[in-house]
């Protein structure tokens, strides 16, 4: 039913209104309930993520990398797939008989675990006898999390009096990491959706059409995710916490832009539009375009990442390509239905009413010369020079802070920020045992050159102890040194044989130093030079190793092919070379400024470790690709304006019209991004402060000052090679 504000439609109006009106009530309502039983269905997978997510670090290598088929290789030799755990005891003095008697007896006690793979190794004691460890096979085919948590149960329980305990290792890094996920369904879309309706109920003082936006993004979301889930479950995606937070934020923060947009056109054809059927269609046709562009945009940026090396980089692609379909079509079909339903209700207390007069002025019109942004284009015309040339020169300054970027990875005990007991445990074993403990590096060597191979690590420097890979000897592994084979037996065991899989034997080399650390990644790089390519060398730090220069690569391969695709995108939307090119350097621009600040925060005020080497990748993917946003949301209404109004005139009052709507939309895009920053994951929160903090720079300086004003001083030359470049109008058409 018409709203009591909505004008009633003569008989003569509704013949040339469209459709008749039974289909106009149908053909939403069909929409809507297809939206609500689509999210319906999605909605309870929010709890289900972790049944098809994976946060394996080597799965994320290509196949290729030497890591990768060592771990491939390792269940071979060991007969099982089971996570390396290592429970550590420590004491402020040197165990006792009794303590050690306990701890012994504790470890036997592992194997009835339903977490635990077989029995652990036998106790280890430290040189000093202040400490001892025990390498415990924690099974790969259950939650490693969960499995984590029952055998750190267990091990408290069992402790002696006086002794500490830690459960660290690779399992015990890979619980800590996934525990610092599990806010990532509750926790992170709370504060998301919470930020956003805070922010629309600013914008739209309204106690409707907020939720109804938010609504928007959140079915988006769940049929985004529902599709997703199925993907990964199928084996087509790969999916991780890392990218399952990203998924849940863009979609979010995107389908709210995209709404935004279709609103203030719905708005503004209310106003223009007898009937809501008719303001419908208007503000389709004015905002399907840049949804389109804008959209497109990022989805071809995103899955210019299917170029890379890394699984991980490959899967948030279409991962994140998948987000963004479902948050236009969100925005284009459910939004657009439940707004004709609400009509001018939807915006009370401030309903806009129809004013024939309120739609566009005439060709030449002067710019409305009230409110905020219509008083910026004032200085954008009077000084558009100075404008543009100011502010590149402050984005300049803040591009040098890029210089102290440390982007070369980061150990991985500093991936999670905050409290980790893995962490503190790989402290702790570092005092009384070799850094490299429980976390050895393996070789996958030929058989004939074992005892070549075994000289050279038992030579090496950062290399404290080497053992092979023996069946049949206790633990699976024998002790390797410069007299050859030996077990762990009493004197006078005999020498157990190395087993041999597909003439290839298995070497576990301990380093020195933390596997985690710059010096162990330098001892691995020098094996595999010496040693060349035949052995493969693998492990927690061959896989940091491999991880990182496939990330460098990857850098340096995608960020140039999506300029170059967004630039095309953009000549095909403006019909212009021109203008296209001087967008792509001001987000350049943007974006170097974005991550010289950022550098400057993390090292200096958060003091940050350093960064993972995707991080800019990530950056630059979202800021280029989110970011172009608003100058395509810009850029076609300064067009729009300049077929009827000419160039200059039509930039300013594309800026004036855009204003409002492209800042909510910034606004609330940085506040989806800045919520990642309650995980407490080091790559996350760095994410989150540069994304964020680079939109709010696109949003209010790039987009309100750097772009129209270049703009404006270049003139119609703009949209140069097409006609408009070449057009002459009345009113500002230079």
């Amino acid at each position: 039913m018409p709203t009591k504000t909505e004008p009633a439609v003569s008989a003569r109006d509704a013949q040339h209104t469209g459709p008749p009106r039974w289909l106009r009530w149908l053909l939403p309502a069909l929409l809507i309930v297809a939206w609500l039983a689509a999210g319906s269905v999605g909605g309870p997978y929010f709890g289900r993520v972790d049944e098809v997510s994976s946060n394996d670090a080597t799965s994320y290598l290509p196949a290729s990398a030497d890591a990768t088929q060592v771990q491939a290789l390792l269940p071979e030799f060991s007969g099982s797939d089971a996570v390396p755990a290592i429970v550590l005891f420590t004491a402020e003095r040197k165990l006792d008989q009794g303590q050690l008697a306990e701890i012994t007896a504790a470890a036997k006690q592992f194997a009835g675990l339903g977490a635990v793979d077989g029995e652990a190794s036998p106790v280890i004691t430290s040189d000093d006898g202040r400490a001892a460890q025990v390498f415990v096979p924690v099974r790969s085919d259950l939650n490693v999390g969960e499995a984590v948590a029952e055998l750190r149960e267990a091990v408290r329980a069992g402790a002696p009096a006086g002794v500490a305990v830690y459960v660290t290792g690779p399992a015990g890094f890979t619980a800590d990491l996934a525990a610092a996920f599990t806010g990532i369904d509750g926790l992170l879309l709370a504060v998301a959706l919470g930020a956003v309706l805070v922010i629309l109920m600013v914008v739209y003082r309204s106690p409707l059409l907020p939720f109804i936006v938010l609504g928007t993004s959140v079915f988006a979301l769940c049929v985004a995710l529902l599709t997703v889930w199925w993907l990964a479950k199928a084996g087509v995606l790969l999916l991780s916490g890392q990218t399952q937070g990203i998924l849940f934020i863009l979609v979010i923060g995107a389908a709210t832009d995209y709404s935004l947009l279709y609103v203030a056109r719905y708005r503004e054809a209310l106003m223009s539009c007898r009937t809501r059927w008719d303001a419908t269609w208007a503000a389709l046709r004015g905002s399907f375009e840049p949804i389109l562009a804008s959209g497109g945009t990022v989805i071809a940026g995103l899955l210019c990442l299917l170029l890379s090396d890394l699984n991980s980089n490959k899967a948030l692609g279409p991962v994140a390509a998948i987000g963004i379909v479902f948050a236009m079509a969100a925005a284009l079909t459910l939004l657009p239905a439940l707004l004709l339903w609400a009509g001018r209700a939807a915006f009370w207390p401030r309903r806009p009413r129809f004013d024939p007069a309120g739609g566009r002025r005439a060709e030449g019109a002067e710019v409305p010369r009230s409110g905020a942004w219509t008083r910026l284009t004032g200085l954008v015309a009077r000084r558009p020079r100075m404008v543009w040339a100011v502010t590149s020169l402050v984005l300049l300054a803040a591009c040098a802070g890029v210089l102290q970027l440390k982007a070369d990875g980061v150990p991985s005990s500093d991936l999670v920020l905050g409290q980790s007991e893995a962490r503190d445990g790989q402290a702790a074993l570092g005092v009384h045992f070799p850094g490299g403990s429980g976390s050895p590096a393996y070789l996958a060597v030929p058989e004939d050159r074992f005892d070549e191979v075994a000289s050279a690590l038992l030579a090496a420097d950062g290399v404290e102890s080497v053992a092979v890979v023996a069946a049949d000897s206790p633990g699976g592994t024998a002790r390797v040194t410069a007299d050859g084979v030996q077990g762990f037996g009493p004197p006078g065991t005999p020498a157990p044989a190395p087993t041999v899989v597909d003439s290839r034997v298995m070497l576990q080399a301990t380093l020195a130093d933390a596997a985690d650390s710059a010096a162990a990644e330098q001892t691995v790089r020098g094996l595999r030079a010496d040693l060349g390519s035949e052995v493969l060398v693998g492990g927690v730090t061959a896989t940091a190793i491999d991880s990182n220069d496939a990330s460098i690569h990857d850098r340096n391969v995608i960020i140039p092919v999506i300029l170059m695709v967004i630039l095309a995108i953009l000549m095909l939307l403006l019909r212009s070379v021109l203008a296209p090119v001087l967008l792509i350097l001001t987000v350049v621009l943007s974006f170097g400024a974005a991550m010289g600040v950022s550098a400057l925060v993390f090292n200096h005020i958060l003091g940050f470790p350093g960064a993972d080497p995707a991080v800019p990748l990530y950056g630059f993917v979202f800021l280029v690709a989110l970011g172009i946003d608003y100058n395509i949301f810009l850029m076609t209404r300064v067009r729009e304006e300049s077929l009827v109004h000419g160039t200059r005139t039509g930039i300013l009052r594309g800026l004036s019209v855009t204003g409002g709507v492209i800042t909510s939309a910034g606004l609330v895009l940085a506040a989806t991004f800045a919520a990642l920053g309650v995980l407490p994951i080091l790559f996350l929160a760095q994410l989150a402060f540069i994304v964020a903090f680079g939109v709010l720079l696109d949003t209010f300086v790039v987009r309100s000052l750097l772009v129209p004003a270049l703009a404006y001083d270049v003139g119609r030359r703009i949209w140069w090679p097409s006609r408009l470049a070449r057009r002459g109008l009345e009113g500002g058409a230079r």
